[in-house]
């Protein structure tokens, strides 16, 4: 008859003690992890909710060609359809840091987030896009120190967006 060693149990929990961390971590988004794009969201939710952000995608088109007011038209009927669409408020957020309203787009920033929090869309990808405009709003209110914070952070998370500390209407769409 063979008895089981004392030690294995020791190498059992050694051996997850180092793996399990390695598993976890591979799950967490690093830097250069993909920024939410409001066009993979599209044909999510109610009908309701489809033709807000489906408002929200022509605003974004309208600031890309150059359209600020028509763009800002667009957003606000979004939210004329659909109050409870947190991506029309994030790309009002976005359209007042470009128009530099940094007051404003904290607003529409503290209702983006009040929202995806409550409807659990908050997301890496989402809260990237969050971090880098609240950096920007509050480099247009004059608190830099804090908006450069904040900055660097969406940068280091998402490179390829936020590396140039903007993020554009085309990177949103």
């Amino acid at each position: 008859m063979r008895r089981e060693s004392p030690r294995t149990p020791l190498r059992i929990r050694w051996l997850v003690c180092l793996v399990l961390p390695v598993f976890a971590c591979a799950s967490l988004p690093g830097p250069g992890s993909k920024a939410l794009r409001i066009e993979s969201v599209a044909d999510d939710g109610d009908p309701t909710q489809r033709a807000s952000t489906r408002l929200v995608l022509d605003g974004l088109t309208s600031d890309i060609a150059g359209d600020p007011s028509r763009a800002l038209s667009q957003y606000e009927r979004a939210i004329q359809v659909d109050s409870g669409n947190p991506f029309a408020y994030l790309a009002l957020a976005r359209h007042h840091v470009e128009q530099r309203d940094g007051r404003r787009a904290l607003v529409y920033l503290d209702r983006a987030q009040g929202l995806f929090e409550s409807l659990e869309l908050d997301s890496p990808r989402v809260e990237v896009h969050l971090t880098g405009l609240r950096g920007n709003a509050l480099r247009l209110v004059g608190r830099t120190r804090d908006g450069d914070a904040l900055l660097a952070d969406a940068a280091h998370r998402s490179p390829s967006v936020w590396g140039d500390g903007r993020l554009t209407a085309a990177e949103l769409r």
